[in-house]
């Protein structure tokens, strides 16, 4: 069908299936109301998706982001946050213990890094006009 998904899901139900469906035209027939249901079941997860991104609160139209927000405040805290505030416990309360030192910094680039790239490729698309919205437009 051109959907990897969609492949997958039907390569590992045929193997029971033939053994269920012995006749060639119910089992092309069972086959196709298969994957009219997953698509059924894309479409309405889709219908999903644009009711929440068009929702007013930021809790749930901002779900998606969140990841992005996270990542941000935790890299402003791995290499600044931490510093500054280092800098002004040593500063105006040099008898207070460190804070524990938390790690993780290289899972967190690698997410940041991943998802710039992503929105990177995404400006590509619509610079170069082949983006999802331009394909409708045509």
């Amino acid at each position: 069908m051109g959907i990897p998904i969609l492949d997958t899901i039907l390569d590992i139900v045929k193997g029971p299936l033939d053994k269920l469906i012995p006749d060639k035209g119910k089992k092309a027939e069972f086959q196709h109301q298969l994957e009219m249901e997953i698509l059924r079941t894309g479409l309405a997860q889709m219908e999903v998706n644009k009711a929440e991104a068009e929702h007013p609160s930021v809790f749930v139209a901002g779900w998606r982001p969140f990841i992005g927000w996270v990542c941000g405040v935790a890299l402003f805290w791995h290499f600044m946050g931490a510093d500054i505030l280092g800098w002004i416990r040593l500063a105006f309360f040099p008898d207070m213990p460190a804070p524990p030192v938390l790690s993780g910094s290289e899972t967190l680039v690698t997410v940041l890094l991943s998802m710039l790239g992503l929105g990177g490729l995404r400006t590509v698309e619509k610079i170069k006009g082949v983006s999802r919205d331009s394909w409708s437009r045509k």
